[in-house]
């Protein structure tokens, strides 16, 4: 049967159909068994704590809704029990019982988390009318509470659904782009490919070089997308097969900047804006567009430089015959710490190597 509380006129007002426990934790046990007398009458189901101790052993034992708390008994103080009985059940209403009508002691009993206080001897009327305000109270911060939980799960969730579909998005643009690439190397045989072969083996200098994978994977876009500008540079231009002039030349070179403009939208990039912005810098300063010398270009711009040689120098072009790994290798030794950064290009090296070998095992197995 569902407790029902007084109002001040007399007449009850029904609970919820669960029964409100209420925990009487007084040292004097005649005050203890007119309370519980009493709240028994009003459908409370109570149970009483003669000690602070025996109040935390009933706490941890049942679920509490309402503790009448007396302020001063021997042992363990009302004042030191509140914030334990809180932190075994926050959601417990607790009211202090006095018979000293102290403002200090009231307000630090109301900053440790109880509800209301009341000096004895106590108005059974006013008891019952301070037990529904502190449930209804109890009651809002709980709903409050659950209310804050809902509204946290469910910003968790809707922030994860935007998250998968920004990442989903961000992959979308990026393959985009990527194809436009694949476009724009298919209409020169010579060339198709040229990205992705620069993606790999830079992945593979960046691995050579112990570089985190999140690196790796940053290099291996960045080669993906180091042309992408090319699409601002006139096709004739492009497709040339004789030497360029001076002012195709630096209508070419432009590339590095239109492919870094194109790219800068897209935050989530980071560092793979810049490795295409700078990936014909040269470690003399002598590259473009920003004449950056040695460590002042990006570590990855770096590595995309001497595997963009690399992969120019393995692939048959109208002006000359595709080299040899070993050979081409060889020939870059002389661009190290003038071109191409001397540490990449060892690294470089150690990649073919390793490469190599693996082919030779591939092949001797067949």
């Amino acid at each position: 049967m569902g407790a029902t509380l007084p109002q001040a006129a007399g007449a009850t007002v029904p609970l919820a159909d669960v029964p409100i426990t209420v925990l009487v934790v007084d040292d004097e046990e005649p005050i203890r068994n007119a309370l519980k007398k009493f709240l028994t009458q009003q459908g409370y189901d109570v149970v009483t704590a003669s000690s602070g101790d025996e109040a935390l052993r009933v706490i941890q034992r049942q679920k509490v809704s309402v503790v009448l708390l007396d302020v001063r008994m021997p042992g363990k103080s009302g004042i030191d029990l509140v914030p334990q009985l809180l932190e075994i059940e926050p959601g417990i209403a607790i009211l202090m019982l006095t018979a000293v009508n102290d403002a200090t002691t009231a307000a630090l009993c109301m900053q440790r988390g109880a509800m209301d206080y009341l000096t004895k001897p106590i108005d059974l009327s006013d008891l019952a009318r301070a037990i529904l305000r502190a449930v209804r109270r109890r009651d809002s911060i709980v709903e409050q509470a659950n209310l804050n939980l809902w509204l946290k799960e469910e910003v968790a969730v809707r922030t994860a659904e935007l998250r998968r579909e920004r990442s989903k998005l961000e992959r979308l643009s990026v393959a985009t782009l990527e194809a436009l690439v694949n476009a724009l190397e298919a209409k020169d045989h010579f060339i198709r490919g040229h990205s992705t072969r620069v993606a790999d083996m830079g992945a593979l200098i960046a691995s050579e070089m112990g570089l985190a994978d999140e690196q790796v994977e940053q290099v291996r876009m960045a080669g993906r997308l180091h042309d992408i500008g090319k699409i601002g540079i006139r096709e004739e231009v492009l497709t040339k097969e004789g030497p360029l002039t001076a002012d195709e030349y630096e209508a070419v070179k432009q590339h590095v900047v239109i492919g870094s403009q194109i790219l800068s939208p897209l935050q989530h990039l980071g560092d793979v804006i810049s490795f295409v912005r700078s990936h014909h810098e040269r470690w003399d300063g002598q590259g473009y567009p920003d004449k950056l010398r040695g460590e002042e270009i990006p570590q990855g711009a770096r590595i995309l430089a001497a595997a963009e040689i690399y992969d120019a120098l393995t692939t048959a072009r109208p002006y000359q015959e595709k080299m040899p790994p070993d050979v081409a290798v060889e020939r870059m030794r002389d661009l190290a710490n003038t071109v191409l950064d001397a540490a990449v290009y060892r690294a470089l090296e150690a990649a073919v190597r390793r490469r190599q070998a693996l082919v030779f095992l591939d092949d001797a197995r067949t």
